[in-house]
């Protein structure tokens, strides 16, 4: 592990949250399992650090307490979850300009030290949001230019088909949860160091809703949700560059009993060309013409994207010379505007040179050209 995240992505600290975005997706591609070479602990590292500095708030946490900043692999001594005391973890600890301030987000912590600061908040019931997904998708260099439509392979969890989503079996009746008389949450009371403390969490039983079925959906077991392999058609538009991502809202995990379900983000590579590149809206590529044609002028075949044409040569053109090829280049994508082609010309010189075509060059010199 790198001594810092900032380390661990190859960023400065005062790094904009493009660059560190750019970093991210930079070496998330490099080391992705999937891929040939790929290293899923370093993989895991960079999520791990990216999910942090892309985030202002735990960035700012981060910022401050370094590396006794917790984000759910370390902490202040006591093992995953943050500092710990008579199996209790405390995750989120700061301090504040005035006293302590206990950040517990959707960990389900809540009135904690309640012994010590007195009185208890209750939290609202909310519906669990399903997790994103996010996947690597390569196309090729034309697919990119023309846009397409692939087809990618998910294993996620769906809302279930049986219940559409609710928990409970057919007809069965809906009723307040008894474990925690449909708060959704109950109390647990635990010791630790800094003496007795209460801890609201979600309720096991109803899983934060306040009501149970009767009677469990007998596919999901009352999940609402069940794992499923999953075939998607994402759209490539024309014009997408390497490294930008698609959003597909609502395309990733299923959420808990009726929650809204996550996002998918497909991030996008293109392939290198064995004769274009990329700039900006325009292709390059180069072409190589007779030094004959150079000096007198004439034609060559050329590629494009959609076929071969035929370029005009003038007479005296020079090695190094670009030629522009109007709407051949990549569209927008916004407006579909295309860019141009740039055809770089490269004038051959032949190695071995036959009696007449010496002849004839030694002409050329006496001559003064």
């Amino acid at each position: 592990m790198a001594n810092n995240y900032y380390d661990l992505l190859g960023v400065a600290k005062n790094a904009s949250d493009e660059e560190i975005k750019k970093a991210y997706r930079k070496l998330a591609h490099k080391h992705h399992p999937d891929k040939s070479g790929g290293d899923e602990a370093k993989f895991k590292e960079i999520n791990e650090a990216y999910q942090v500095l892309s985030d202002k708030s735990k960035r700012a946490q981060y910022d401050q307490f370094g590396q006794t900043f917790n984000n759910g692999s370390g902490g202040f001594g006591g093992g995953q979850g943050g500092f710990s005391s008579g199996g209790w973890d405390f995750s989120g600890f700061q301090s504040s300009g005035s006293g302590f301030d206990f950040e517990f987000g959707e960990s389900g912590f809540e009135d904690i030290f309640s012994s010590i600061f007195g009185g208890q908040t209750q939290k609202a019931t909310r519906k669990k949001r399903g997790k994103d997904i996010q996947v690597d998708l390569e196309i090729t260099f034309e697919e990119m230019v023309n846009g397409t439509t692939k087809e990618i392979n998910l294993r996620k969890n769906t809302v279930c088909d049986v219940c559409f989503g609710t928990g409970g079996d057919g007809d069965a009746k809906e009723k307040v949860c008894a474990t925690c008389g449909g708060n959704g949450r109950v109390q647990k009371v635990g010791r630790g160091f800094f003496g007795s403390f209460s801890q609201v969490i979600e309720c096991p039983d109803c899983r934060g809703t306040g009501h149970v079925y009767e009677k469990k959906c007998s596919k999901c077991k009352g999940e609402g949700k069940t794992m499923q392999n999953v075939k998607l058609e994402i759209n490539i538009p024309a014009g997408i560059a390497d490294g930008q991502t698609i959003s597909i809202s609502q395309a990733g995990e299923a959420g808990g009993r009726g929650g809204q379900s996550g996002d998918l983000y497909v991030n996008v590579h293109v392939k290198p060309h064995r004769e274009f590149t990329r700039n900006g809206r325009d292709i390059l590529n180069s072409v190589e013409i007779p030094f004959s044609v150079a000096a007198l002028g004439g034609e060559v075949e050329i590629e494009t994207i959609e076929s071969r044409l035929t370029l005009k040569i003038p007479q005296g053109t020079q090695s190094g010379e670009q030629f522009r090829i109007k709407g051949r280049g990549i569209p927008d994508l916004r407006s579909g505007e295309r860019g141009h082609q740039i055809v770089k010309v490269v004038v051959r010189i032949p190695k071995r040179l036959s009696r007449e075509q010496k002849r004839l060059l030694e002409k050329l010199r006496e001559l003064g050209e």
